[in-house]
């Protein structure tokens, strides 16, 4: 089997670490996010994975190198000259996912988070003989999606309904999808929307079915959502009772810290928190809801919650970073400064403190 991601532009949502990777190797829970679908598909039997690219391909490919052997997976890139939308990828790539097998293929977004039950929906395809499945998920506020109509019995969607202002189902497109060949035939090389164009004509024929994800799902493209998404995905690995979280005095709720980072005494870390390899943190420190990624320092006794710390930066003694506090690649915060909110760009120092959000450039 095949699988194509969705990798697309400039991850204009995420920076400032988007200004250091791209997107899809920024660390989610000390793994890069896109590593996490790459690994999932590889566990169902997918062998080669194309990437929809149209920004930085040699980085990506550069990087997923050493993994295209650790895995056994194929990894190929499929590089627009121009942004295609999230349809216009598949016809762009269309010789890589086509074979004689005739067998159907994965569509991923690259930003999406879950536990991934692929096989299940491997099972699901092939019993309701359509010619294209995707997954949808159930969400508190309907009104801000795209919501599927579908048949509850058997799945079918009946009809799509962008932000609905009168309640007409709570389920939404997960971005997760499985498709026929056939599908193919559909799309012209030209920018173009699978959610708008595509799926539509293909429910009008009755032959589009989706299936309700089980477990969390979250969209991690933006601060907000990715610190939720770990929360979520910590659960899971909670609720697996995964050997990956760690346990100790210091420690509250679900916590993943490498192996490489370096703990101080007095600390207090969690819940939902991830510390990345290479990091230290000294004593008396005190981490909430918040990632920090590989190489980071927390000097003593810096409260740092609901935030998340990039590559190599320094937060100093006594210091406060809390409310989304984004520090790109190597920013240093001075000792007893205060972050409420800030957005601080790659490679600065932070000498004074930011009281209320803004971005520092």
């Amino acid at each position: 089997m095949k699988a194509l991601i969705l990798v697309g532009g400039f991850g204009t949502r995420l920076r400032p670490l988007t200004l250091s990777v791209p997107k899809p190797l920024v660390e989610f829970a000390n793994k890069p996010m896109i590593l996490h679908q790459i690994e999932a598909l590889k566990a169902i039997g997918v062998t080669e994975v194309v990437l929809a690219i149209n920004y930085q391909p040699e980085v990506m490919l550069n990087f997923l190198k050493d993994f295209e052997a650790k895995l056994e997976i194929k990894i190929t890139c499929s590089q627009e000259t121009e942004p295609l939308g999230t349809a216009g990828p598949l016809a762009l790539a269309r010789d890589k996912l086509i074979d004689d097998s005739g067998e159907p293929f994965f569509v991923l977004n690259s930003d999406v988070i879950s536990e991934y039950p692929l096989k299940e929906m491997i099972e699901f395809h092939k019993s309701h003989g359509g010619e294209a499945s995707i997954m949808v998920t159930k969400v508190d506020e309907p009104s801000k999606y795209g919501v599927v109509v579908m048949e509850e019995t058997t799945g079918q969607v009946e009809r799509f309904v962008e932000k609905p202002k009168l309640f007409v189902g709570n389920k939404i497109n997960a971005g997760i999808y499985l498709l026929n060949p056939s599908v193919l035939d559909r799309i012209e090389l030209r920018p173009t929307s699978i959610e708008k164009e595509v799926f539509p004509k293909i429910a009008a024929e009755k032959k589009l079915y989706a299936m309700v994800l089980p477990g969390f799902w979250m969209d991690i493209g933006q601060p907000r959502d990715y610190i939720t998404g770990l929360r979520l995905y910590l659960d899971s690995l909670r609720k697996k009772s995964s050997p990956k979280l760690a346990c100790g005095t210091h420690i509250i709720g679900n916590v993943l810290v490498d192996e490489s980072a370096k703990i101080g005494e007095g600390c207090l870390i969690g819940p939902d928190v991830a510390i990345g390899p290479g990091c230290v943190v000294e004593s008396g420190v005190r981490l909430s809801r918040c990632t920090v990624m590989r190489g980071v320092r927390i000097k003593k006794h810096a409260c740092i919650s609901s935030s998340i710390i990039g590559w190599h930066s320094t937060v100093g003694q006594w210091a406060r970073v809390e409310n989304m506090t984004i520090l790109g690649e190597d920013v240093h915060v001075g000792d007893e400064i205060y972050s409420n909110g800030g957005v601080v760009l790659p490679h600065k120092e932070i000498k004074s403190s930011i009281l209320k959000p803004e971005i520092v450039m």
